[in-house]
């Protein structure tokens, strides 16, 4: 069985019994949500008590289990299809410089985690129809400058 039959299975289990992403994640338990369903859907790992949870809630198989819990190839094609996903990837097109150019100027020089990093959904009512809040919190990790001469900083932090 490859990864993307295993996912397949889980959609298809998650249809035939009406169940919801939050009742799966729920049920699960254990991390964020966004980090469950990222990896029912194939694009993370699930430790192995979440993966245990996970083959119980689905019936799967041990095998099926213990690929829950494999490090998964990750990542799809560029530029996404799928609109809403676009829309992501609009934003970081669109405003991705003036994020950068905000980020090193409060940090310094280097980047946002996406591994080391958080994120939360929530809907925002309003009048006009209702909005998507999306919270991200990423560890800044400065650049090391490898090679430094005494007196040059060993890291891209923010200099005084």
């Amino acid at each position: 069985m490859k990864r993307a039959d295993l996912t397949e299975k889980i959609l298809d289990i998650k249809r035939e019994r009406g169940w919801s992403w939050k009742y799966i994640t729920d049920e699960i338990g254990g991390m964020s949500p966004v980090l469950v369903v990222g990896a029912l859907l194939g694009q993370m790992k699930l430790v192995k008590p979440l993966a245990r949870a996970a083959a119980e809630l689905f019936g799967l198989s041990e095998a099926e289990e213990r690929m829950l819990n494999e490090v998964p190839l990750r990542g799809s094609p560029m530029p996404p299809t799928d609109p809403l996903i676009y829309r992501f990837y609009e934003l970081v097109m669109v405003n991705g410089p003036a994020w950068k150019a905000l980020i090193e100027e409060e940090f310094g020089d280097g980047i946002m985690s996406a591994i080391d990093f958080n994120m939360e959904f929530e809907r925002e009512p309003n009048p006009r129809g209702d909005r998507v809040k999306i919270s991200m919190s990423g560890k800044f990790l400065p650049y090391k400058y490898y090679g430094n001469e005494q007196g040059i900083p060993e890291y891209g932090f923010k200099e005084a």
